[in-house]
């Protein structure tokens, strides 16, 4: 997953311009658009200062639904015994 391309797509979903953004989360501007760009790295704090400017946590950031596409994708795949074992695997874990 690319940051900068993530914090746009974030940021453009919920209406922010990055002075906006910058505003609400305390990073600088110039430095929230490099970051865009892939033209400049982002430390943890920082993206934390982000995440709370857009009003997720940093574990919401980094949740895509292409990950659940993924996993849609590779169920799909199984036969049907190991969808079975799977789902008395996965039943296992939760009943404990």
């Amino acid at each position: 997953m690319d940051v900068g391309t993530r914090i746009k797509e974030l940021r453009e979903k919920i209406g922010f311009t990055q002075n906006k953004l910058a505003e609400w989360s305390g990073v600088s501007q110039t430095h929230l658009r490099r970051v865009e760009l892939g033209q400049q790295d982002i430390t943890v704090g920082q993206l934390c200062l982000i995440c709370d400017g857009l009003g997720i946590t940093l574990s919401e950031f980094f949740y895509t639904d292409d990950e659940n596409e993924n996993y849609s994708e590779i169920i799909s795949k199984l036969t049907p015994k190991q969808r079975q074992l799977l789902m008395e695997f996965i039943s296992s874990i939760i009943s404990k």
